[in-house]
């Protein structure tokens, strides 16, 4: 839609002109943005000017927060990098148009916050490291896990943008599993469960189905009611017209032994 409180859009080339005011927000896919009005901003950064490349293979994986969800589907595989597969499984879980797709990005993905965001899921999952430009000029990091703290809610101070995404080479090597429901065959995630291999042990990863993602690690492989215990600590599940709280628990307890399963 048309944003008429918007003065203008601002396209920084240097990092030094990226600069944050109290009514500005930065831009980069902007399918979000441009999908309701905005009536507290007066001016929109665009991120797409700095250059960015969408994604840096190494031993790791670097996403760069520009990087539009058609790049990363194209990211190249790799022989050993077992997880690799959850890329597509997560996109595939979201609910969008041939637009969207090639617009909306990895970072507006993670910093609009909502439970079904799929690439907090494959973040989360693969325990990346969020990369923050901060307004001093530097830069800090934290686990995507304790970057978005609930629904529309990010750990990002005001002035602060998300640069990228580090995923580290052990992690893509270690088997894993997606899991997902909806209320309908194509409609918006109501519960999400990733499980990765992680050693002798278990890492399972909730979504979709909770205001902020969770993280359960287990140093030996569990028993079904050990996961289930541990998922039972939740006790906030997300409540919308996508699915009910005690449907989204009970949904979340089956694809979770279903994960379980699948990678003992």
């Amino acid at each position: 839609m048309d944003l008429t409180s918007l003065d203008h859009i601002r396209t920084p080339r240097t990092r030094s002109d990226l600069v944050l005011g109290p009514r500005s927000a930065p831009l980069a896919g902007g399918t979000w943005l441009f999908s309701e009005a905005q009536p507290d901003l007066t001016e929109l950064v665009d991120l797409t000017g700095l250059g960015w490349a969408p994604f840096e293979v190494g031993d790791g994986l670097t996403i760069g927060a520009t990087c539009t969800l058609r790049q990363l589907a194209d990211l190249p595989t790799a022989p050993g990098r077992r997880s690799q597969d959850l890329v597509l499984q997560c996109l595939r879980s979201l609910v969008m148009s041939e637009k969207i797709w090639d617009l909306a990005t990895v970072g507006g993905n993670i910093c609009l916050a909502l439970p079904a965001g799929a690439l907090i899921t494959l973040a989360v999952a693969l325990d990346a490291t969020a990369v923050v430009w901060t307004p001093s000029g530097g830069s800090r990091e934290l686990p995507v896990l304790d970057l978005v703290t609930g629904v529309r809610s990010t750990a990002l101070a005001p002035g602060e943008v998300l640069r990228s995404i580090v995923v580290e080479p052990d992690v893509l090597a270690s088997p894993a599993a997606f899991a997902r429901v909806a209320l309908t065959r194509h409609g918006r995630t109501g519960a999400i469960v990733v499980g990765r291999r992680a050693g002798d042990g278990l890492v399972a990863t909730v979504t979709g189905g909770v205001p902020r993602p969770r993280r359960f690690a287990f140093s030996s492989y569990p028993s079904s009611g050990a996961l289930a215990a541990a998922i039972d600590t939740v006790d906030d599940w997300y409540d919308d017209p996508h699915g009910a709280p005690d449907w989204r628990r009970a949904q979340t307890l089956r694809l979770a032994e279903q994960v379980r399963v699948e990678l003992a």
